[in-house]
């Protein structure tokens, strides 16, 4: 591998003790639009941090990469001096430190991305066999193609996807970069977003992809030269950011266990329980603030780490496993289920020799979790299309109960298994699955003792996800 200089500086994120709740909340028309639709109510989790925070901060000379007004803070870059300084200001909580400078400056493996082998694949009905796994073409024919959904593709690098004729350039509505990378976002940034966003958008004369008539947002908040906490603070940031556009779709093919500095690597026994790092818990909050999040199991099924990564762990949402077209799970594919004991893998689709579309318009055969999940989030698309009136939680109950392993779901490989898009379609819920997003067990922001803390399933946690007694 090719080692590029690159001169990094320390990362952190620095909580803010309290949070001014005046003026608007940070949303567009078309979010306040849905939570109205949806009874969700805003709450302080909605509005911005201090400005005068971050106005000091700057004046120190600190460079502030985003701010986080889910868990009131900002992620900064600062020396050892600053930290110091910082850490004694009156507003501020606490200093985490997020990103060494002293770590290594490349990532020899990415974690999710490794097994993203790759091999051509003839042309003909390259798609077919992936799209009927989960008998989503019914769906299709029946002309629901994701029109009217807004999708968010968070990934690594989406080379060439701006000039790529397999896509509708028009449903792109903008991209964002969350990372401090100074490359080109369509140039050198890598193409395993690109083909990612092929399972969802791509349209060539022998391939289709899953929800080809939503628009989606492209971001980016991977970054090359190191594997560190900051980059879940950058998944945060797009989270938060693909909440205020009114997303109902947040697709990603990434996720964090594994660090280059030994000391940040997460406990699979203990910290996977959605409720430890933050970028699981912003999951989580964006599935309470409306939107259906696709997340990655991860590709560690044959490795020492073998189990899900975060945010894989988090909540109401639908991690993905990756199996063949003839239902075999991957043996790379992560097992389950999260150190709580919730069923994780929640559902699977074809992540082994999954068809894309390379960034030179070839068709080509990939294996990953990575793609598994863009393509769930396809067939989520779609099917929202067909069910408009329904929520996130709705459309996410109706693709579990519809999965061959529902009745029987396994906790280790498939958990509920493969859906089935038109039985999921045309299936009657249950009575009561309409309050789903609003049952008790919904995360909900409370004051107390002049800190945010958050609420689950009746008990508190602090904003790190720790049990308060």
């Amino acid at each position: 591998m090719i080692k590029f200089l690159v001169i990094l500086l320390n990362a952190f994120f620095v909580f803010f003790t309290d949070k001014p709740l005046s003026g608007e909340p940070s949303l567009s028309p078309r979010a306040q639009e849905q939570r109205i639709k949806w009874h969700i109510e805003t709450d302080e989790l909605d509005y911005p941090v201090n400005d005068a925070y971050l106005d000091s901060l700057r004046n120190m000379g600190i460079t502030i990469y985003h701010t986080s007004r889910w868990f009131n803070g900002a992620s900064c870059e600062m020396n050892e001096a600053q930290e110091k300084q910082v850490e004694n200001l009156p507003f501020v909580a606490k200093v985490e430190m997020t990103r060494d400078d002293s770590a290594p400056i490349y990532s020899p493996i990415k974690r999710i991305l490794q097994n993203t082998t790759t091999s051509p694949l003839p042309p003909d009905g390259a798609t077919d066999a992936q799209l009927d796994l989960f008998n989503l073409r019914p769906l299709l024919l029946a002309g629901y193609e994701g029109q009217g959904i807004l999708m968010a593709i968070c990934d690594g690098g989406f080379y060439n996807a701006d000039t790529l004729s397999c896509f509708r350039q028009a449903q792109e509505l903008g991209h964002f970069d969350f990372t401090d990378d100074e490359d080109d976002f369509y140039g050198t940034t890598g193409a395993h977003g690109t083909a990612c966003l092929s399972t969802i958008s791509g349209i060539l004369e022998w391939y289709y992809g899953a929800a080809t008539k939503a628009n989606y947002y492209l971001m980016r908040s991977e970054e090359d030269e190191t594997e560190s906490p900051k980059e879940m603070d950058n998944l945060v940031a797009a989270l938060e950011k693909a909440d205020s556009l009114g997303v109902n779709i947040f697709s990603v093919s990434l996720g964090y266990a594994l660090f280059d500095n030994d000391a940040w690597t997460l406990n699979k026994f203990t910290d996977l329980d959605g409720r430890t790092t933050r970028v699981s818990l912003a999951a989580t909050i964006a599935a309470r603030k409306g939107m259906l999040v696709c997340v990655a199991a991860g590709n560690e099924g044959n490795s020492e780490w073998q189990t899900i990564s975060a945010p894989g762990d988090a909540d109401s949402i639908l991690t993905v496993g990756a199996v063949d077209t003839d239902r075999m799970i991957g043996s790379f594919s992560s097992w389950g289920p999260s150190s709580d004991n919730r069923i994780k893998p929640d559902v699977c689709a074809v992540g082994v020799q999954t068809a894309l579309i390379h960034p030179s318009g070839i068709i080509f055969n990939g294996n990953g979790t990575s793609f598994a999940t863009p393509l769930m989030a396809g067939l989520a698309a779609s099917l929202w299309s067909a069910l408009p009136d329904e929520n996130a939680m709705q459309i996410r109950e109706r693709i579990i109960r519809s999965s061959d392993r529902y009745s029987q779901p396994d906790p280790y490989r498939y958990g509920y298994g493969i859906p089935d898009a038109w039985l999921a379609y045309t299936m009657t819920l249950p009575e009561g699955t309409e309050h789903i997003q609003h049952s008790a067990e919904r995360i909900q922001k409370v004051l107390r003792n002049e800190q945010i803390l958050l609420m689950y399933d009746g008990q508190i946690y602090d904003i790190l996800g720790r049990r308060i007694e």
